[in-house]
């Protein structure tokens, strides 16, 4: 049974940055694509970023272009996002997902099919 686990999260201010972890253990991380996710209190959960089963292929929320960064070290078995210039409105837990078909990047939570449990990022204004 794959097991991902999130951490990195926090209280942090706007304008500052930072790195959330994925540790996939129970599989092959390159197996897989990977997914972040958030959900806000009230809202749908919503895609962040995915990255495929190399790291060369990326994709983001238009939310989030140009201030996050997908990452992968598969030898490590972990994944990262990392997030700057963080807003108020990047309020959420986070969520890192697998998608068995590793070749291409789904925004659809339907798509993945093992999840972490979260970590929550609250950033002040």
């Amino acid at each position: 049974q794959v097991h991902l686990a999130e951490s990195g999260g926090g209280l942090v201010q706007a304008g500052g940055s930072v790195r959330l972890s994925c540790v996939v253990s129970g599989g092959t991380l390159s197996s897989y694509a990977l997914g972040w996710f958030r959900q806000a209190p009230g809202a749908e959960r919503e895609f962040v970023a995915g990255i495929g089963w190399s790291g060369t292929m990326k994709e983001y929320a238009d939310s989030v272009k140009g201030r996050f960064t997908i990452s992968r070290d598969n030898g490590k078995n972990t994944a990262y996002l990392q997030k700057n210039s963080l807003d108020p409105e990047d309020t959420a837990v986070y969520l890192c997902a697998a998608n068995r078909h590793p070749y291409g990047i789904s925004r659809a939570c339907t798509e993945y099919d093992f999840w972490g449990q979260g970590t929550q990022v609250t950033v002040s204004s």
